[in-house]
């Protein structure tokens, strides 16, 4: 019988490395439980995420990447641009804006850089919107710039 990282993980109640190599400290259940609700979140999109979706996916803003509703640590995230470690957070009418300081807190801790706009500016004004991502987007430097984690031993890859 083959078992996949998930279900070994589940088996043996040990923290995982999941979610492609992160593993972000959570269990196994716990980031299949964030992944299911991520999805559903994708099948029913409020209407600014909608129109802002339709304006970042298929990399239309600079050629720049962008996922929906992606699972970063406990959090997910509304877009996120992994080439630039940048989170797009597209906010509604009730926000908790201390809440908010400390998720954006806890996700530079990651690595990454959050940018946040309303429902109203995303409806009302998207240029507006998209210029002030690139903006952002050409600010964050991108995530290869920095060096590699696991860098090749001394004098490897060096051409003679």
């Amino acid at each position: 019988m083959n078992l996949t990282l998930r279900d070994t993980a589940k088996r043996f109640a040990s923290p995982p490395l999941q979610g492609r190599g992160r593993g972000w400290g959570l269990s196994a259940a716990r980031l299949i439980e964030l992944g299911q609700f991520a999805r559903e979140m994708r099948r029913e999109p409020t209407a600014p995420e909608q129109r802002l979706w339709r304006a970042l996916s298929r990399s239309q803003l600079e050629g720049y990447k962008f996922r929906r509703q992606s699972v970063i640590g406990p959090f997910i995230a509304d877009f996120v641009c992994p080439r630039k470690a940048l989170i797009v957070e597209v906010d509604g009418m009730t926000h908790d804006i201390d809440r908010d300081r400390r998720r954006d807190a806890a996700l530079r801790q990651f690595g990454f850089s959050v940018v946040h706009v309303t429902n109203a500016d995303v409806m009302h004004n998207l240029q507006g919107v998209l210029s002030a991502i690139l903006g952002a987007l050409h600010a964050a430097p991108d995530r290869s710039d920095g060096p590699h984690p696991n860098p090749p031993p001394e004098g490897e890859g060096l051409e003679r």
